[in-house]
């Protein structure tokens, strides 16, 4: 039996490959500027006109951009179609917002999940920090950096969860996600109990994540976003109730 050679890649191929791997896990981020051409070839260890092949062809691919004034830059519109007119129509939908809440059930607790199991130093490091950062920002009743921290530790779970198609979704629809976290924070931080009951969910999600046991990881996250679920129903009812009273005086 005759076997095929194996054909060795060329070296734009890999070149091509890694950038492409950078940007869709995340570690080039939509809008950053590439290094200049020197310090990238530098990096990669590889010859300039390899690397200058292997940008042109992601260009091509509409994945890289050329600004004038110089420069290569991750294409800022990628995500263009996650992000359309459609999305500020649910942002502005006050109903949209508990279909978001059963929609975060699902990628953040499956994120929980996989960040307990895939999880790595770094990214508990990050998920640590930005839970720290809710802590001080709740301290100092700095309610607009607190919403912007509780945003931030979502994502760092859903990054360390190392599954792309979940982080990029989760980058695309970050405005929504981040009106629903703060519909949540401005209307349940008003009763100091449910403000307390929020932080032990967290506490006890990041534990999970940190010890590294996925069911436990999940169950504490689908365990807190029914908390505030059911705690938002139990505030809406009982104004729509407030409402028909005034209204039959």
């Amino acid at each position: 039996m005759t076997y095929a050679k194996i054909k060795q890649p060329k070296l734009a191929d890999v070149i091509e490959s890694q950038i492409e791997s950078m940007i869709l896990e995340g570690s080039l981020e939509l809008g950053e500027k590439l290094l200049p051409e020197r310090e990238l070839a530098k990096q990669f260890d590889v010859s300039r006109p390899s690397l200058r092949e292997a940008i042109q062809r992601l260009e091509s691919k509409g994945l890289l951009t050329r600004r004038q004034g110089g420069g290569t830059y991750v294409k800022e519109g990628l995500r263009e179609k996650l992000t359309d007119p459609l999305f500020e129509l649910l942002n502005s939908h006050p109903e949209s917002q508990y279909d978001l809440l059963e929609f975060r059930h699902a990628i953040e607790g499956f994120s929980a999940y996989y960040a307990a199991l895939r999880g790595t130093s770094e990214d508990f490091k990050k998920i640590k920090t930005s839970f720290n950062a809710i802590d001080k920002a709740h301290s100092t009743g700095n309610i607009e950096l607190e919403i912007k921290s509780v945003v931030q530790f979502y994502l760092a779970v859903i990054e360390a969860s190392h599954n792309v198609v979940f982080l990029h979704l989760a980058r695309g629809i970050n405005p929504l996600l981040q009106k629903n976290i703060s519909d949540n924070v401005e209307q349940l931080y008003h009763y100091p109990e449910v403000a307390k009951q929020i932080h032990r969910h967290r506490l006890q999600l990041v534990d999970a994540i940190l010890s590294k046991q996925p069911m436990k990881a999940k169950a504490a996250s689908d365990q807190h976003l029914n908390y505030i679920e059911e705690t938002r129903l139990v505030m809406l009812r009982e104004e729509s109730a407030f409402k028909r009273e005034l209204g039959g005086f």
